[in-house]
């Protein structure tokens, strides 16, 4: 297995000078049987989980979903993402038939997974855990998962309590603060602290291609005090919003620690070698997946 490292900066927009050291986090592109997919430094240090953020670089699906398409609400061929999901999670050390997934409905639900839960969407959409977008567990052997092409990917790691959890967050998720609910969810499960959490943030749209109207700036001006913070004007009625901000900033107001909020800064929008993305492609492409299992 190779390993390739980046020093991914926190988005913002100061100068790469303006950053003290502490500031500086880490993704890591991995490749393994071909497969790229990125994890988390500070993830991997506790040694308490597996876990990736896919990107759609090495697997068998074909044309508009090549290569690496992990998504089964989609129109690729069934046996090609299967085959896909079975790279990926024999990587992680996992078997892709008892992976979990939800029916993303771009909500703020949220699910406590079992290990009754197991391969509930595993193979078949229909089996997939109903109207959810956010998973949650304490149990160990069992791979949450969700997909995205555009949308953020977040993974949340509570260290001390050792349980895990992912949201899949559209602006919709965003603005409605899953992020937020999810980790409050834990704090009310299994007793998490969010000063103790770590998440991450992977490669979603970027502030630099994600242009929105009046239909979005509404509800975030009703959720977020700092919503200011969150856009720029970008035209009449147009402006383009921070995505991995927002996320951000709904968590640190909960207590989860800057420092332990990990940014990827990859827009999967303009890294067409590397992602697909719902919004440069047209909405005809293959979805990436985020995916954490506690050992």
């Amino acid at each position: 297995m190779t390993l390739i490292s980046f020093y991914l900066l926190l988005v913002t927009c100061h100068s790469p000078l303006d950053f003290k050291k502490e500031e500086i986090k880490i993704f890591k592109l991995r490749e393994g049987s071909k497969v790229k997919y990125y994890i988390i430094e500070e993830f991997e240090k506790t040694a308490l989980v597996e876990h990736a953020f896919t990107t759609k670089v090495g697997g068998v699906s074909q044309g508009d979903y090549a290569e690496l398409n992990l998504g089964l609400h989609v129109s690729d061929r069934v046996d090609n993402i299967l085959e896909n999901r079975r790279l990926i999670s024999e990587i992680l050390g996992c078997d892709s038939r008892e992976l979990v997934a939800g029916k993303q409905i771009h909500s703020d639900q949220i699910k406590v997974v079992s290990v009754d839960d197991k391969g509930k969407g595993a193979l078949d959409y229909e089996t997939a855990i109903e109207d959810t977008d956010a998973l949650i567990t304490d149990k160990s052997g069992i791979l949450l998962t969700s997909y995205y092409a555009d949308c953020t990917p977040i993974l949340i790691l509570d260290p001390v309590k050792k349980a895990i959890g992912l949201a899949h967050a559209g602006w919709k998720g965003t603005v409605s603060k899953i992020a937020q609910k999810t980790v409050l969810k834990m704090r009310d499960v299994y007793q998490s602290n969010p000063a103790d959490i770590l998440v991450g943030i992977g490669p979603a749209i970027g502030q630099c291609c994600y242009q929105v109207d009046s239909r979005v700036i509404k509800p975030l001006k009703d959720n977020f005090e700092n919503w200011g913070r969150l856009i720029k004007e970008d035209g009449e009625g147009q402006w383009r919003l921070n995505m991995a901000l927002a996320n951000q900033l709904q968590l640190e107001e909960i207590g989860v620690r800057s420092e332990n909020i990990i940014q990827s800064g990859l827009c999967t929008c303009c890294n067409s070698e590397l992602f697909f993305s719902y919004r440069r492609d047209q909405g005809k492409t293959g979805r990436m997946a985020s995916m954490i299992k506690l050992l």
